[in-house]
């Protein structure tokens, strides 16, 4: 009986301690969110925004709302002064899946002048993004560009590294077209304090400075 109890005591602990590091890491990203704002009155301005890529297309060729909305967030950011250039970062693995000239080539469509936008192909994720951001285009100081849930984790990455990045949300999507990509959020918070406090993980690629 005493085994019994004493097993089952562990299994307690154990679950508690998993559910801790699964709250806590994600209750940490989340305080970031002071950082970010939803509405242009006014913005910080910066130099550079750093816009975080995604798939335009979802399988089956639905449209992308977290792709739309971000482009729409950064041509509203871009037309109002809040920045001057606007950096793309994203995946680039495949000729036939290339994140940053697909930004680039919305971008241009909606008005943001060729010069303006530099493209980051290295940005798998959005770690990568983040230091490439600080490390390759020299920036001290940002504007990151994507929804509010993406933008906390963004922003304690950049705090993390000595960056001051402030957020401009995108319009989030809703919960029933968006239900997989916040319960992936929640684990990828986890891998990212892990990432950031104690494994310190670097981007895949660095290479030479840009200047933006």
């Amino acid at each position: 009986m005493k085994k019994k109890v004493k097993i089952r005591r562990s299994c307690i602990v154990i679950l508690l301690l998993v559910v801790a590091a699964i709250i806590i890491p994600n209750l940490v990203i989340s305080s970031y969110g002071r950082y970010s704002y939803d509405r242009l009155d006014p913005p910080p301005k910066v130099y550079c925004a750093i816009l975080l890529g995604t798939s335009k297309y979802l399988p089956g060729g639905r449209r992308n709302l977290y792709y739309t909305y971000r482009i729409e967030a950064a041509k509203r950011l871009y037309d109002n002064g809040g920045c001057e250039k606007i950096i793309v970062s994203g995946d680039n693995e495949t000729m036939q899946y290339n994140e940053p000239q697909r930004m680039r080539k919305d971008l241009l469509k909606a008005g943001v002048a060729s010069e303006d936008i530099i493209c980051d192909y290295a940005g798998f994720r959005t770690l990568d993004s983040i230091i490439r951001f600080k490390k390759v285009f020299g920036r001290q100081r940002g504007v990151v560009i994507s929804q509010k849930f993406h933008n906390e984790r963004a922003i304690y990455i950049a705090r993390a590294y000595g960056v001051e990045l402030y957020g401009y949300n995108a319009q989030d999507v809703g919960l029933r077209c968006g239900l997989k990509t916040r319960l992936r959020e929640v684990l990828s918070r986890v891998k990212c304090v892990l990432d950031v406090e104690l494994l310190h993980t670097g981007p895949r690629f660095l290479g030479k400075q840009i200047k933006v």
